[in-house]
């Protein structure tokens, strides 16, 4: 295999530019284990990355980096689409950067509705200040915006609701499962109480299917893996992280994703072609073929559902098909 052919297949990267946080996330321990700002990726460490389509800027909170729009200039002639993840603290600083790059795509981690996001996320007013970042951003035109849950004992009742002001406010909406990893070093999340979450998630499954949106339908599949993630299974689909898709951590580390912390290399002092065709790399690769985490998440789910789509397809026709049969039995 080329060196072009491997890397071509590469469609997903996921940038963390910083462990720095304002938020004292009750599911991420960050914050305790901030990067030096010294020792963080430059601009120019980011450039020597190769085209991919698309890239995920998180962190940490990546709008405590000052050289935010740099590094997003050395980032668009490489992407068709890229998204920064944040919590929406910092409004004027989110919007500043919009107005320079109106190309950006945000989301805005909200993790229930005031109370509980405020209690979850551990910043007061967060909720407040998330909220007024989206009409912000909405009022300026930005497009490609929305807001994420990751979803746990603590504010599963909340996700409907959560789900139902997205679709008021016309914005994205994403979902996640509490998760234990190296990249927040927690190791003790754990649904207490799974009937809780999954019984929410199946009813927001039913709303995506019901969705005129073929792209709900999709997301309707997704959210069944979380499901399914919950219930302890094995995933609906391959992981192809170290492959498809990989994670840059704030000190060069070129990781698979942010669960297994295993490196392929690091950037700092060596070529992005050398390391992804490394024997090293194809060691870790090796690992993720036996990874027993069985994550479910969108940066390791959105392109495998798209080389599978036969997979997800066939569920949804399924799941149409059984919903519009019931309903003519309902109406006899």
């Amino acid at each position: 295999m080329s060196k072009n052919s491997s890397i071509k297949k590469i469609k997903f990267a996921s940038i963390i530019v910083t462990y720095r946080c304002n938020a004292r996330c009750h599911m991420c321990n960050i914050w305790k284990h901030p990067s030096e700002k010294s020792q963080e990726i430059t601009p120019e460490i980011i450039d020597k990355l190769p085209a991919i389509p698309t890239f995920n800027i998180t962190g940490g909170e990546p709008f405590l980096r000052e050289d935010l729009n740099e590094i997003l200039a050395v980032i668009k002639p490489k992407a068709r689409r890229v998204v920064i993840s944040t919590n929406g603290y910092w409004t004027e600083r989110i919007l500043e950067v919009a107005r320079k790059n109106p190309w950006v795509g945000l989301r805005i981690s909200m993790e229930g509705l005031p109370q509980a996001n405020d209690q979850l996320r551990g910043i007061k007013d967060g909720f407040d200040h998330g909220l007024r970042t989206l009409i912000e951003l909405n009022n300026m035109g930005i497009r490609d915006i929305g807001f994420g849950i990751t979803v746990s004992d603590r504010n599963a009742d909340d996700l409907l609701e959560l789900y139902h002001l997205a679709k008021m406010l016309g914005v994205e909406f994403a979902t996640a499962a509490v998760h234990n990893s190296y990249y927040f070093h927690k190791f003790d999340n754990r649904f207490e109480s799974p009937e809780i979450a999954i019984r929410r998630l199946r009813q927001l499954v039913d709303e995506l299917l019901s969705s005129r949106r073929p792209k709900d339908w999709f997301r309707a599949y997704f959210n069944q893996g979380l499901i399914n993630y919950i219930q302890g299974n094995p995933r609906m689909l391959p992981c192809r992280m170290g492959s498809q898709a990989f994670f840059l951590d704030p000190y060069g580390e070129i990781r698979p994703c942010n669960v297994m912390e295993e490196s392929l290399g690091n950037i700092k002092n060596s070529d992005f072609y050398d390391i992804w065709n490394s024997r090293q790399a194809q060691v870790v690769r090796e690992k993720v073929g036996y990874c027993q985490h069985n994550c479910w998440m969108m940066g390791s789910v959105s392109e495998i559902m798209k080389k599978n789509i036969s997979v997800p397809l066939k569920w949804v026709i399924k799941k149409k098909y059984l919903s519009a049969f019931m309903s003519k039995n309902d109406d006899k």
